[in-house]
């Protein structure tokens, strides 16, 4: 087993200690921070959200995992400055809209988002559409992703993309919507440009939305 594999073994076993352990012996042995991207964090991340999609790995695996992938990314993110930054995938402005405090689900697919080389500015729950829009404005996001697990605040889902049309902002960005209520269709019905019916669909979406 190679070093790399070894770091994505402990990501997908959910072992942030040894997550971070091995990245601070690896950065030691000369090994650069804009490898561990390509060969350990987004593999192992990708494998979880297999195991995930396959019934393997359900909420508590997926958390952790994530969480000892943090372990690394929060010792790399720093040091991947001039030359060794890895060129990220998208920026993506995510949150629970207005009058939805649930935010499990959102961690989850923000986590495994940034794991997969996105850059996040994470607005929490209960966000309005005009904090949105503000958002997209001061970090240049490329997505907007957003979430609602009560059926009453569906529908502010589409208050997002009423205040992003009135900003000019709608062609800038593509927006990716979930949660337990949400649908496919409904995600059509209000404009948005696709549906995450679980983290590991919404990371594929965004990568297919931001390479299209």
């Amino acid at each position: 087993m190679t070093r790399f594999e070894e770091h994505q073994q402990a990501i997908i076993d959910g072992k942030a200690p040894v997550s971070k352990e091995l990245t601070e012996k690896m950065l030691k042995d000369g090994i650069r921070p804009a490898e561990f991207f390509p060969k350990s964090i987004i593999p192992a991340m990708d494998e979880v959200g297999r195991r995930m999609r396959d019934c393997e790995f359900f909420i508590p695996e997926v958390l952790i995992a994530a969480r000892a992938a943090r372990a690394a990314t929060d010792i790399l993110r720093p040091l991947l400055t001039g030359d060794e930054a890895i060129r990220s995938a998208g920026t993506v402005v995510c949150g629970t809209v207005k009058g939805d405090l649930h935010d499990i689900g959102k961690n989850i697919v923000a986590m495994m988002l940034e794991s997969a080389g996105f850059k996040i500015v994470d607005l929490g729950v209960d966000v309005s559409p005009e904090k949105i829009v503000e958002a997209v404005k001061q970090n240049n996001a490329n997505i907007v992703a957003m979430s609602a697990l009560l059926t009453t605040t569906m529908v502010n889902m589409k208050a997002v993309i009423d205040a992003l049309n009135a900003a000019g902002l709608r062609g800038k960005v593509k927006i990716l919507v979930g949660g337990a209520p949400v649908t496919d269709a409904w995600a059509h019905s209000i404009g948005a440009d696709g549906y995450g019916k679980d983290a590991p669909a919404a990371v594929e979406l965004a990568r297919q939305l931001t390479t299209a």
